[in-house]
């Protein structure tokens, strides 16, 4: 190592971790601003001042005005000097406004602070065997995942990727069995079960409190072709036209066991169709784009979820194709390929 150290190269890297941390303040601002509804009242407005805004939201205004700087300041929001407003645009809005926006990225900001809130036992886990179960995380990671997920299911997953399967559509549109496993608070259960009401859909998830929400949305969108069902992934039993594994067979400890049990339960035509984070053959290649990301859930949640378990493969949610294709390989599947994408998923299914 040269003894001379290049000052401008120092600077350089300091100013790249600054420009995390404003990043990692502005995630946490933004998701304060989301739970205390200030989106929902810019959105559309033209511009309000802080005051008009905390009254609005029913917030404190010294604090109130701190938040809108702090946005208006990380390109947020916009601020108006003369007027002494700030503003949230109409692309703006889309991202951190409208729930059902395909563009929707603020409820999933829980996720992100799931991670500032379990830093400590995530460390334990590292200092130790590696493992942290889901439910063990604070009820936020719930929540933020669904929510982070909500995009990718309403806008992507009876448009697009339910007509890729062999067969298309009409195989799940008529009297099908479909089963959900890891279903979570049943978002993709449910999207399907409305898209498709003469079917029948069971999401299965081990987590009780998430299957309780599921069964909550689907008392509230009075769905009567779905259930939910607190079983682990290799304790279903059926006869299933489609067994679905959404954005989770990555975090489970026995995916080669649990694609078995799945393989199992299959009717004589049935398929699995797996929807995982999107990620390129080679660790190298995932460090860029949505890399950082994925990895920094995948250390915090995913890997720690499937070291707890049993087996305890560890795959990661970069795991790709090549990760994926071999845990169907080994379970001795038939078939398996890549069906349809988009910037942040690839989609699957698998025949035995």
């Amino acid at each position: 190592m040269s003894s001379e150290i290049d000052m401008e190269e120092v600077q350089e890297y300091a100013g790249n971790i600054l420009g995390h941390m404003v990043g990692a303040a502005t995630v946490i601002c933004s998701d304060l601003a989301h739970k205390l509804g200030l989106y929902g009242h810019l959105a559309g407005s033209g511009g309000m001042t802080a005051g008009d805004l905390a009254e609005a939201a029913g917030t404190n205004a010294r604090l109130t005005r701190e938040l809108l700087d702090q946005q208006a300041s990380s390109g947020v929001l916009s601020y108006d000097a003369d007027e002494d407003t700030y503003a949230l645009s109409d692309a703006g809005a889309m991202v951190m406004a409208e729930q059902h926006s395909p563009a929707w990225l603020a409820g999933g900001l829980g996720a992100v602070r799931a991670m500032y809130v379990g830093l400590d036992q995530v460390e334990a886990a590292f200092r130790g065997d590696g493992g942290v179960p889901w439910g063990d995380h604070h009820p936020c990671l719930f929540d933020g995942t669904l929510e982070f997920f909500r995009p990718c299911y309403e806008h992507h997953l009876v448009q697009e990727f339910i007509p890729a399967l062999s067969g298309g559509e009409t195989r799940i549109a008529e009297g099908a069995v479909v089963a959900d496993i890891g279903c979570g608070a049943g978002l993709s259960t449910l999207t399907m079960a409305a898209a498709y009401p003469n079917s029948s859909f069971v999401g299965i998830d081990f987590h009780g409190p998430s299957i309780e929400m599921a069964r909550t949305a689907a008392a509230e969108q009075g769905l009567n072709n779905v259930t939910f069902e607190v079983e682990s992934a290799t304790e279903y039993q059926g006869a299933y036209d489609l067994i679905c594994f959404f954005d989770c067979m990555h975090d489970m400890g026995d995916p080669v066991g649990i694609a078995q049990h799945a393989k199992s339960q299959l009717s004589d035509k049935g398929s699995v169709m797996l929807i995982e984070p999107f990620a390129f053959d080679t660790r190298a290649e995932n460090h860029a784009g949505l890399g950082g990301a994925f990895y920094g859930f995948s250390s915090f949640f995913c890997t720690p979820c499937s070291l707890s378990q049993d087996v305890g493969r560890g795959m990661g949610a970069q795991a790709g194709e090549p990760g994926m294709s071999a845990v169907f390989e080994e379970a001795g599947y038939g078939q398996f390929g890549r069906i349809s994408e988009t910037p942040s998923n690839i989609v699957y299914e698998a025949f035995a």
